[in-house]
């Protein structure tokens, strides 16, 4: 078997830090790190290849988070290979297990989501002792119970010659993030060019960026001063009693902090000045929500959140709209909710519209946080003539949701043209295979590093692009820009840092898992 076989080289442009990349991965255990659209599975197809020339009977696992971005790395396979078609399977569990206990015998090529591979190992209907080489697509994901990591760990123990690819574009922030990913697919090398890279920048196409603000009515305001006051009186209570570090904790801090709080109360230890701790917690993540959905939504959402709260049984709501200035803030969102939207929305249609008027042919994806604003935007739109359609997860229990197939479809007019705007929830991120858009429109800016690099690589792959963030000043929204701004650059630097120390510190041994 030889590779110049295997690989279809017509197919392929030859590009240098593929090769480069490619050869550091066959030979141990590597995480790459690249922007998005700039060829990660062609890298993976090189290693493939080379352990199939190698290992002549063995078989290779790609595993990615989501069916469609399974299938389509069966169809990559497909594409720039030779392998024959019927080699090439896409497991899935709607095939009955015997038939997938067949292809994954007669299968050289084998694609899956982690979780379906992780309950055919648990079920013996999988041994991976004859695969040369797994990829473990979208790598960020790589943590704590996720299954990627129980199939590296059964992967590590069960092949007699095995070899590891990690691939994301965004790992993570910190030293202990990317560590427990290197720990957890038990790599042993970092590989990462970003668009400043001089084998990379020819390829990358230039991506501006916008900063677009937005004034906060004077009317939201008042209740936004209202709903602070109130977070304020229960945050420096946790302070004095010693629950937080500051007066101004994240509500991830105080997420965290209900949950370690919450965990002791299982275990049996609990006092009155806990239990306290956990009724102000609750009232505090709650008063955190609604300046969210005030700041970066709007008063129509955040009148729908609080009248949810006036019918709830739970008694930390009840006694949270007893609370005078929430009585009041309350109050105004009632009269104000049919009267004034957010004013991001007029600046967003303004826009649209004008990028439209511009080219009739423009492909523009916005991204919106929440459903029910991803609805309005794509009503907004369409009431003004504008071809838009929502791109959202399946249904969770009754919700509305659309399956693989209708995200499927979507995705395929959008490329073919037949809207300009998609509009969708974090389901476009990650996962699936959208068509480069010339512009991304953030309705809020979100405080994740991975989800704005997931977002922005959306445009800039065949054409220049630009990606445009709608900020209300003074609001969540700048503090979650910055805060994403600078995790991504944190993040750039820990990879370097690891690339040029060319080893990773102290590894997880077989051992660990074993004892």
């Amino acid at each position: 078997m030889n590779s110049m076989n295997i690989l279809r080289i017509d197919l392929l442009e030859d590009r240098k830090y593929q090769k480069t990349i490619a050869e550091t991965a066959s030979k141990k255990n590597t995480l790459v790190v690249l922007p998005t659209g700039m060829g990660k599975t062609l890298i993976a197809i090189f290693v493939a290849v080379q352990r199939l020339e190698k290992f002549h009977d063995s078989k290779v696992l790609i595993t990615a988070p989501t069916r469609p971005l399974s299938a389509q790395h069966k169809k990559s396979f497909e594409n720039f290979t030779n392998i024959n078609p019927e080699e090439i399977v896409l497991i899935t569990g709607k095939i009955r297990p015997k038939e997938r206990a067949k292809l994954y015998q007669e299968a050289k090529i084998i694609t899956a989501t982690p979780q379906c591979i992780k309950n055919d190992l648990e079920n013996k209907l999988l041994n991976l002792e004859n695969f040369s080489f797994v990829t473990f697509d979208e790598a960020h994901r790589c943590m704590k119970d996720y299954a990627y990591t129980y199939v590296a760990k059964k992967y590590m123990l069960q092949a007699k010659n095995h070899l590891i690819l990690g691939l994301t574009a965004s790992p993570g922030a910190t030293y202990e993030r990317i560590d427990d990913i290197n720990k957890n697919l038990f790599i042993k090398a970092v590989e990462i060019r970003t668009e400043l890279d001089k084998d990379v920048e020819e390829y990358v196409k230039p991506i501006a960026r916008e900063l677009i603000y937005v004034d906060l009515p004077e009317e939201f305001k008042k209740i936004k001063v209202l709903l602070e006051e109130s977070l304020k009186e229960i945050l420096y209570w946790l302070k004095e009693h010693h629950y937080t570090r500051t007066y101004k904790p994240s509500k991830k801090e105080l997420l965290m902090l209900q949950k370690k709080i919450g965990s002791r109360f299982m275990e049996g230890v609990k006092s009155y000045s806990s239990m306290w701790a956990m009724i102000k917690l609750a009232e505090a993540i709650k008063l955190e929500h609604a300046l969210e959905l005030l700041e970066t939504q709007g008063i129509s959402p955040l009148f729908d959140y609080t009248k949810k709260l006036k019918v709830s049984n739970k008694k930390t709501d009840k006694r949270l709209l007893k609370n005078p200035r929430v009585i009041e803030a309350l109050k105004i969102t009632e009269e104000l909710h049919e009267k004034i939207d957010h004013p991001k929305f007029e600046k967003l249609l303004y826009i649209v519209k004008d990028f439209v008027k511009e080219d009739p042919r423009v492909k523009i994806i916005i991204f919106a946080n929440y459903r029910f604003t991803v609805d309005k935007i794509n009503g907004l739109l369409k009431n003004n003539g504008i071809k838009s359609e929502i791109l959202i997860g399946q249904a969770i229990k009754e919700g509305k949701g659309l399956t693989q197939q209708q995200q499927i479809e979507i995705i395929k007019k959008f490329g073919d043209g037949e809207f300009n705007v998609l509009v969708t929830s974090s389901i476009g991120e990650e996962g699936l295979d959208i068509v480069a858009t010339n512009y991304a429109i953030f309705f809020e800016p979100v405080a994740s590093e991975i989800r704005v690099i997931q977002r922005r690589g959306r445009v800039g792959r065949q054409t220049a692009g630009k990606v445009i963030f709608l900020i209300t000043k003074g609001t969540r929204d700048e503090a979650y820009y910055w805060a994403a701004f600078r995790k991504e650059k944190k993040m750039k630097g820990i990879l370097y840092d690891l690339k040029k120390r060319k080893r990773l510190d102290k590894k997880r041994s077989l051992l660990d898992w074993t004892k």
